[in-house]
């Protein structure tokens, strides 16, 4: 849809002839969606502000035209939350340019640090200040701290350090109206009303774009000891959590559930990934420790484990990572997961969450519905076991025709979040809602949560501008 010639004039006095694009050609990596179900998308144009004041005016001036805007940070999303629709008249506010690290506090383990900025260059600036930032996922080298922050990003160290709203101490967003609310605060302790920076985390883009955010900081670990665990069934992987976390004194950093058949598909299709235990087994956990206690050998308290676990015969068998090179190796197993499904034809997904206790019944009988509804169909359940989130992921039969697969998706979430909701469970763990979960949403909600949420969007964003259609309807 063109943009009115002053309309467009106006933006590109903002931000500058290089912060606007028009071009369809330059325009198409902004257009790509991860997962590839959301293909038709136009936008109107692409504005890439390079402060929070630039920010503030291009959204005004939308706001003024009426023209909605869709935030969008590295674009790694899974669920279609920064993709523009069909109709061609939003305009994408990509953030990328605003990547300042604004300040960075050792002592208070904090950091400061704009909405463009690459998690894998927020996680290296902490190192070098001898720090942890704890957010750490698959995406990590492309995806920006705005866009981990809107969706609650969760991964691997959840168990430990908690997902994405528990290491933000402040933001400043950019309102649906242009107004700039200015949180940035780095207190462990504000209770001076509601706790306004909980609203923007999660929301999607839906009720403000996130422009900057104060995270916490952790002491760096000088310790880690990793190891790649078989078991013979789950209720047992469920059990050698408990030990763990109390032999450790609750060191788990990360407890990551592996299928046999998902490590099959990482060694047909991903170099340098190899069997690490001699016999096969149908389950295997890759567990980590990590302390930043000079004295408190990490690996004696996993040797204790493995001893302890394998004594109550809890472990068939189990190896610890010698160097960091086998700690890598045993790693490329777990984050290659995704990327070798991709090999073995359509993947229908659920990123979805029960209590832990629960786990091994929610596989269990997900993969018998499974097998009862879609005969061939090969379950691929992994992930976070230590904090109940299982991507439930569903290779099509082999040889089976793709399109012809992945049509059945609807059908197949029906059954596997009913199950998920029949154990108080969540149909999204840490991928959001966005564009793809919206109906589902609306078939699961509690009515009166859902009721608040539009109450919420209608207050703060009455004329439906900010990133429309993405989580509430």
């Amino acid at each position: 849809m063109p943009l009115d010639q002053s309309l467009l004039d106006r933006l590109t006095e903002i931000v500058g002839p290089t912060g606007i694009i028009h071009d369809l050609g330059a325009m198409a990596p902004y257009l790509h969606e991860e997962r590839g179900l959301y293909t038709k998308g136009k936008a109107a144009l692409v504005v890439r502000p390079a402060t929070t004041a630039e920010l503030a005016q291009v959204v005004a001036t939308c706001a003024a035209a009426k023209i909605p805007v869709v935030p969008q940070g590295g674009n790694t999303g899974l669920c279609g939350g920064a993709t523009v629709h069909e109709d061609g008249s939003e305009i994408i506010v990509s953030l990328g340019r605003m990547n300042k690290v604004r300040a960075i506090d050792p002592v208070n383990f904090t950091i400061t640090v704009e909405a463009g900025c690459i998690l894998a260059d927020v996680q290296r600036i902490a190192a070098e200040k001898n720090c942890l930032f704890p957010l750490s996922l698959g995406a990590e080298g492309s995806c920006q701290i705005g866009g981990n922050l809107a969706t609650n990003a969760g991964g691997i160290n959840v168990l430990r350090y908690g997902n994405a709203r528990d290491l933000v101490l402040g933001l400043e967003v950019v309102l649906p109206d242009g107004r700039i609310w200015n949180g940035l605060r780095a207190l462990g302790k504000d209770n001076t009303g509601y706790a306004l920076r909980q609203m923007f985390v999660g929301a999607e883009g839906t009720l403000g774009i996130i422009a900057a955010a104060v995270l916490k900081l952790f002491p760096r670990p000088v310790e880690t000891a990793t190891a790649f665990c078989a078991v013979s069934n789950l209720d047992d992987a469920t059990k050698l959590l408990n030990r763990a976390r109390a032999l450790s004194g609750d060191a788990v950093t990360a407890f990551e559930l592996i299928p046999r058949i998902g490590l099959e598909m990482c060694m047909r299709h991903v170099a340098g990934v190899s069997d690490p235990l001699q016999a096969p087994s149908p389950w295997y956990v890759l567990i980590e420790f990590s302390t930043s206690r000079p004295d408190a050998s990490v690996r004696a308290s996993f040797e204790a484990l493995l001893e302890t676990a394998f004594g109550e015969e809890i472990l068939t068998d189990a190896v610890i990572a010698e160097s960091l090179e086998q700690r890598n190796n045993l790693w490329r197993i777990r984050e290659s997961l995704p990327e070798a499904q991709k090999h073995e034809g359509g993947s229908i997904k659920h990123d979805v969450a029960v209590p832990v206790s629960l786990v091994p019944s929610f596989i269990a009988q997900g993969m018998d519905l499974i097998a009862k509804h879609f005969p061939g169909a090969r379950p691929v359940p992994f992930g976070h076991l230590g904090d109940g989130n299982i991507h439930f992921n569903i290779s099509q039969p082999p040889g089976a025709d793709k399109a012809t697969y992945l049509a059945q998706w609807t059908e197949m979430n029906r059954i596997v979040h009913d199950l998920v909701v029949a154990m108080n469970g969540s149909i999204s763990a840490e991928h959001g809602i966005g564009r793809l979960k919206v109906e589902e949403m609306k078939h699961y909600k509690d009515p009166v949560e859902l009721d608040l949420m539009r109450r919420l969007k209608h207050a703060i964003d009455p004329q439906n501008l900010m990133n429309p259609g993405k989580v509430v309807d």
